[in-house]
């Protein structure tokens, strides 16, 4: 059974071997399988300047291995979005505690198009949103490929393009905005076959709005 495991900085010492898995797959899934040489580095982990102590990481394990990851950063902080690639919103940047980017999402090769239901990725997906409103977020900022857009509509959510696809290194890319429902959430379920909260908050004993709290004035 797939659980979607909150981590954050109140409880990534337990989960130091995960993480480890993690940014060792994300350097197998963005620099190998999709190619992106300038995230390449010598000890075999994908790791960015957005993860940071603040960070927040959605981790789709099973029993102890990692299968399938959604990040998530403030806005009030540094992100994807204002500090690289800011010619995808023709807005002033959004800066709101209760907006979060999300990022590096994928599921492991040999779980994608799986037929077993619900698939990993819906699993994320779902609930990525749950999380979202059970901490009072309001809003995701995404930098994506374009053609997520027609994934995202498809399972209940509604992205709404900040500005018009731009060219990056060959991939036509787009900035969106997302709301945070429980009417995205509860589309997502349905379309995709997500009967059970998939949530796991291993060694977080504050509540979850204070975890989030916690998060945003860490920046």
């Amino acid at each position: 059974m797939v659980e979607l495991h909150v981590i954050c900085a109140a409880n990534r010492h337990i989960y130091t071997d995960v993480l480890e898995d993690y940014f060792r797959i994300r350097h197998e899934i963005y620099v190998e399988e999709r190619g992106w040489t300038e995230l390449a580095r010598p000890d075999g982990r994908e790791i960015d300047q957005f993860d940071r102590r603040d960070t927040i990481y959605l981790m789709a394990l099973e029993g102890s291995r990692v299968v399938g990851s959604h990040r998530l950063v403030s806005t009030t902080g540094p992100t994807l979005m204002s500090d690289l690639f800011p010619q995808l919103s023709l807005r002033p940047i959004i800066r709101q505690p209760d907006t979060c980017e999300l990022s590096r999402v994928f599921v492991v090769r040999d779980r994608r198009g799986s037929h077993v239901e619900p698939k990993v990725e819906s699993i994320i997906m779902a609930g990525t949103m749950e999380f979202a409103l059970i901490v009072g977020l309001r809003k995701f900022t995404i930098v994506m490929e374009t053609w997520w857009l027609p994934r995202f509509m498809a399972m209940g959510w509604n992205p709404r393009p900040l500005g018009v696809p731009v060219d990056i290194n060959g991939m036509s890319c787009i900035g969106v905005s997302i709301d945070v429902t429980d009417a995205a959430w509860r589309e997502t379920c349905r379309q995709r076959s997500v009967t059970y909260s998939s949530l796991t908050w291993k060694g977080l004993s504050k509540s979850a709005l204070s975890i989030v709290e916690n998060w945003q004035e860490a920046v």
